[in-house]
């Protein structure tokens, strides 16, 4: 069924904080497709809705919930480890609403130790649905923003670029610094091939957001948490941004809704009257230098001779 509405398709959809981002996206008038791995009956889930940091919330409470509330959504399994998946899940997303205009990457495995302590069974896990995940989303999401004459929006859930984020999950950093560098890297592509209507941007919380994360968090540290309306709240803002504006940023939430004019961020607290502790520094390293125009000879492996 063709929409006249924008279409957002949301990876990692199920609960948290990718819960959260596709309800409030269809408040605002975008048709969204929630994808995740995680399905369920959802006319027999009881109560309702369900805990949104618990396995009861999945991909079908969630198109439940935004469908009872008025708004537009269907819920499609996808397991982001396997690339065929996901261009089903692209596919399926054509399909239903005829279009993508906004493609958001949530999804991700966590796993936070130092490196011995770190199995290769969970590095794996961590490199295939994090940086392998997202590549593959991209690489079947670009040829319908090309078919809609490059015109779109891409959010992926990474961090900014700096030392201290490595310190005892260097295995995890891998990943997520990997999702970032994409992020700057199709940026270039976007800019250079003169994609003005294209943006990809990453987001982070400056301060840690309630989800299934956190949620073993000591009843005495909920202080320290924010509500996940903050991260759909800023990017709502980024995509209201213009392309040129946003495009290749590793944006922090409150950072770049404090760009937009916001000054009090105390409705975002889990405990009320409370000053939850920033995660991220204040300040980030430039990662740009002098010859950054300097490419030399561009070197193009897809006009070049096969080796093999």
């Amino acid at each position: 069924m063709a929409s006249g509405k924008q279409v957002a398709l949301i990876v990692g959809a199920s609960r948290g904080i990718g819960r959260q981002v596709a309800i409030d996206l269809a408040k605002n008038g975008y048709a969204v497709v929630v994808a995740a791995k995680s399905t369920s009956d959802a006319s027999k889930t009881t109560p309702f809705p369900p805990d949104p940091n618990s396995p009861h919330s999945t991909i079908s409470t969630v198109e439940r919930e935004i469908r009872e509330a008025g708004g537009d959504a269907t819920a499609v399994a996808v397991d982001a480890r396997d690339f065929a998946s996901v261009e089903r899940l692209v596919a399926r997303t054509i399909e239903i609403y005829g279009r993508l205009d906004v493609l958001i990457y949530n999804s991700g495995a966590i796993w936070w130790a130092s490196v011995e302590n770190t199995p290769m069974k969970r590095f794996q896990l961590m490199q295939r649905v994090n940086i392998e995940g997202l590549y593959g989303t991209l690489q079947a999401a670009l040829p319908h923003f090309k078919n809609n004459g490059w015109k779109g929006r891409i959010i992926v859930v990474s961090p900014p670029i700096y030392s201290r984020f490595f310190r005892g999950k260097t295995a995890y950093a891998m990943g997520k610094v990997g999702m970032s560098i994409l992020t700057k890297g199709l940026a270039v592509d976007f800019e250079r091939e003169g994609k003005t209507d294209m943006a990809i941007t990453s987001i982070w919380p400056a301060v840690a957001i309630q989800s299934a994360a956190t949620e073993n968090v000591e009843h005495e540290n909920l202080k320290d948490l924010r509500k996940p309306t903050i991260y759909s709240d800023a990017i709502l803002a980024i995509l209201r941004a213009p392309p040129s504006v946003v495009n290749g940023c590793l944006e922090l939430d409150e950072d770049f809704l404090r760009k937009t004019g916001i000054t009090d961020f105390s409705k975002y607290n889990v405990v009320p009257g409370s000053t939850p502790r920033r995660i991220m520094p204040a300040n980030f390293p430039d990662l740009t230098v002098p010859e950054q125009a300097d490419e030399g000879k561009r070197i193009d492996s897809t006009k070049l001779k096969p080796r093999m």
